[in-house]
């Protein structure tokens, strides 16, 4: 069995997103989305998520090209999440390009996907701020 994994927020849940999970799990059979937690979105990455983590967990659980949901609750845990899953592939956007290559040495493909257009979480908060301003 291949296994993949991919990480993220996957807050405000859209189309880029479940394109990003179906391309992700055409490279295996199983694939696990690692999910920032609430903790690691803000400590981390200075962001504050519209859902809660076990929102957007069940939300991402009900994606049908997903077979796990695990919390990634720090930069570092990558290379643990690879062994400790027995990972082949490892799956991001492309505006990581090159930020994980260094995965490779610990025997995983990586690959990043181009992100889809004229979409984005950050862009659907902005609109929705400009119309409720």
């Amino acid at each position: 069995m291949k296994r993949v994994i991919t990480y993220g927020t996957f807050d405000l849940l859209h189309y880029g997103h479940i394109n990003l999970l179906r391309k992700a799990k055409k490279y295996g059979d199983y694939l696990i989305v690692a999910l920032s937690t609430d903790a690691f979105n803000w400590e981390a990455k200075h962001k504050r998520s519209y859902f809660s983590y076990e929102q957007r967990k069940m939300l991402v659980e009900s994606v049908r090209y997903v077979d796990l949901v695990i919390p990634e609750e720090n930069w570092e845990q990558k290379i643990s999440d690879l062994h400790e899953y027995h990972i082949d592939t490892f799956v991001m956007g492309d505006d990581w390009k090159g930020k994980f290559d260094f995965l490779k040495e610990e025997g995983a493909d990586v690959i990043y996907l181009p992100r889809t257009p004229q979409v984005s979480t950050t862009q659907i908060k902005q609109n929705l701020s400009n119309i409720f301003s």
